[in-house]
């Protein structure tokens, strides 16, 4: 659920901070122990989301291997770039994704995924411009106004965010992706209320993945509510994986009274709409 980037933040950092890392996740297509984007090793016949650590570097092996003896060939190297974001080689996955984008420049399922990964590795103003060059007026894609969403939330513009994601409402409706997002957009603003409220109508959802609860979970123990937070985490992680998270967030909130710090923001925002 969290990473060490978010270590050092406090008050509203702290929020941008794990809101970001859940959002680049969910532009890389993954949750944390569990991923939720299908098959990638037909040989082992086993969905991603089931593959441990070591099965998965097992299949961007095999893949690193197709895609050595075919390059251009799109459905191995689209494969291996998502293997290799999934496994933390962000560079790499980025630099397979070039040169695809490079060979299919027209090809808008190409130009979504070179976007993502753009995003994944920090390059976001290139990312913007790829997820939106794959957009069609006549044909939009939920999917691509809910990546544009998320780079624009990266980039700090919440309210331009926030209308693009009802834009994938609007063709999605009540899709899980889009608003979870939707809630990790009033998290980066210490809105927790209102992302908690769009997140658990995510998880609510029929077709709501792994991502998504654990998001739920986190803006549940970002509030304080540790035994809740892992509560629902584990129904997602083994026991030991979900008390090691909710530590991990308390640890974070610990940090330099960070913990005072929410609390006294959401006074003042009492205070101001009062």
């Amino acid at each position: 659920m969290l990473t060490s980037r978010s270590m050092n933040a406090t008050g509203k950092n702290l929020l941008r901070a794990t809101a970001a890392i859940a959002i680049a996740m969910s532009l890389a297509g993954c949750g944390t122990s569990k991923m939720t984007t299908g098959s990638i090793s037909k040989s082992s016949g086993k969905a991603v989301e089931e593959m441990s650590a070591g099965e998965l570097a097992n299949a961007s092996g095999s893949l690193g291997k197709a895609y050595a003896a075919k390059p251009t060939d799109k459905a191995t190297a689209l494969k291996y770039a998502q293997a290799l974001q999934m496994n933390g080689s962000t560079d790499q996955a980025l630099a397979v994704m070039r040169k695809l984008a490079i060979e299919n420049p027209k090809d808008r399922e190409v130009l979504a995924a070179y976007g993502k990964a753009l995003a994944s590795a920090g390059d976001l103003e290139p990312a913007l411009d790829a997820v939106r060059r794959a957009q069609t007026p006549e044909y939009p894609d939920w999917k691509l106004f809910s990546a544009e969403g998320a780079i624009l939330d990266q980039m700090g513009k919440s309210n331009e965010a926030r209308a693009t994601y009802r834009k994938a409402l609007d063709i999605k409706p009540n899709d899980p992706t889009i608003l979870s997002n939707l809630g990790m957009s009033y998290v980066l603003e210490g809105d927790l209320k209102t992302a908690e409220t769009y997140m658990r109508s995510a998880a609510q959802q029929r077709s709501a993945d792994s991502r998504v609860r654990q998001n739920l979970a986190l803006v549940v123990g970002l509030q304080g509510r540790f035994e809740e937070a892992e509560q629902i985490a584990s129904h997602e992680l083994s026991p030991d994986q979900a008390k090691a998270n909710v530590a991990y967030l308390r640890s974070m909130l610990a940090q330099q009274n960070a913990w005072s710090q929410l609390k006294d923001e959401d006074k003042k925002k009492k205070k101001a709409t009062n």
